[in-house]
């Protein structure tokens, strides 16, 4: 029984699509893009979020001042109760993804280890 690998990709593909999960994510996605004020306040947290991780990813220092209005912003669009279902929605799907992105690379992981941690 030798199935294609790129088969069970597409397989795994279309079995996330369905998951509950995604298709809550994908339910409270389209809530929030159905409302202009919560899209604006969500699109312009995403934006934040894109350029402090672009800075850390140049090896920028972020200021206090910009860590302090991304937490006020994150503070603000928490209030709002479809994004903040939003959010945990995302969260729940990247935690399975995660978990399926073990699974797909145990076989590598089995063949060389796992790189040593750093001890603490």
């Amino acid at each position: 029984m030798s199935k294609n690998v790129h088969d069970a990709a597409y397989d795994l593909e279309k079995a996330l699509g369905e998951s509950d999960d995604f298709q809550e994510l994908k339910s409270l996605y389209a809530q929030v893009n159905a409302d202009e004020s919560v899209k604006s306040m969500f699109d312009n947290f995403r934006n934040m979020q894109v350029e402090l991780q672009q800075k850390q990813m140049q090896g920028e220092q972020i200021s206090e001042d910009e860590a302090q209005k991304a937490q006020q912003l994150f503070e603000l669009v928490q209030q709002n109760d479809v994004i903040s279902k939003l959010m945990s929605a995302e969260q729940r799907v990247s935690m399975l993804i995660q978990d399926i992105n073990k699974i797909v690379t145990k076989p590598l992981e089995e063949l060389y280890g796992t790189p040593e941690q750093p001890e603490q």
